[in-house]
């Protein structure tokens, strides 16, 4: 299957829409992803964190699809950020993917309150530099992060991967994004769900034959947006994979953009440092407000 492939700013190329694995159980991931890649991705999303990491390796070697046809993303823990932590971080994400080179490594949050991105933006500049990583970027960095990184790392980050839906549409940072060279890659791009039913959506999805998600999805691609949207039932993967022969309407985009309500689902990037305190019901990192205590 022909997907739109997307140049980033260092020349490596990769899928514009590709296979979230987030909340995926370790258990279930091998066979999801198997299905994946069997229905078409060829871009694979996944981190450290998801605990989901050798699901993915052991579905990519079963798979029988060349290593050079798939682009894989992982992510660089919160607790492991850090110079010769993000080193020894990295080999044990290559090693549990099987990969001697990862095509995309992200810093997963800023976390402010450890101090460490700098350092581990050195440590991942070094591994790039090494041939270990194709391409390096970061994920949740608000304007403000990446300025930091971009005015003291040698190399700029070529991916931000960051919250976007119709409902939380970040265009001040997706408009930073891409003045500074920066692709945005979308996660939750469906909003979890929420969008779905929105009145907008669903009235744009029954004037041409589609679903909600599939407009949505499409309107991502036509933002310029990376896309990796999240399932685990082979049906939905082949419908949000089949958005690519139809186009909405400037009419169609413009009523989308107005659904913008600022609405974030996951943490605020200037308080969440992934510490214990931070998933707490009301923490700074869920209300996006700083407490005072």
């Amino acid at each position: 299957m022909d997907q739109p492939q997307v140049t980033l700013d260092d020349g490596t190329t990769m899928p514009q829409l590709g296979l979230g694995v987030f909340q995926v159980p370790p258990e279930d991931t091998e066979q999801v992803v198997a299905h994946g890649l069997a229905a078409g991705y060829r871009s694979i999303d996944t981190a450290a964190r998801y605990e989901n990491e050798p699901g993915v390796g052991a579905a990519l070697k079963a798979a029988g699809v060349a290593r050079e046809e798939v682009f894989v993303t992982t992510k660089l823990a919160n607790p492991d950020q850090g110079y010769e932590s993000a080193l020894a971080a990295f080999d044990a994400s290559a090693e549990k993917l099987g990969l001697d080179v990862v095509d995309l490594y992200l810093i997963h949050w800023p976390c402010p309150g450890r101090g460490e991105a700098l350092n581990s933006w050195r440590a991942m500049e070094e591994l790039r530099a090494a041939g270990r990583i194709r391409s390096i970027g970061v994920s949740n960095f608000l304007p403000h992060h990446l300025t930091e990184l971009l005015e003291a790392g040698e190399v700029r980050p070529v991916v931000n991967q960051i919250e976007v839906h119709p409902y939380h549409q970040q265009k001040e940072l997706r408009a930073f994004n891409a003045e500074h060279g920066i692709l945005t890659e979308a996660y939750s791009p469906l909003g979890q769900g929420a969008v779905l039913g929105d009145p907008v959506i669903t009235g744009i999805a029954e004037r041409l034959g589609r679903t909600p998600a599939q407009v949505v999805l499409r309107w991502h691609l036509q933002l310029g947006n990376v896309v990796i949207p999240k399932s685990v039932t082979p049906s939905r993967m082949a419908e949000n994979l089949d958005v690519l022969d139809f186009e909405l309407s400037t009419d169609d985009m413009v009523a989308i953009e107005g659904l913008d309500r600022g609405r974030r689902i996951g943490f605020h990037p200037d308080f969440f440092n992934g510490f214990p305190e931070d998933f707490e019901e009301g923490s700074s990192a869920r209300t996006g407000v700083a407490s005072v205590r």
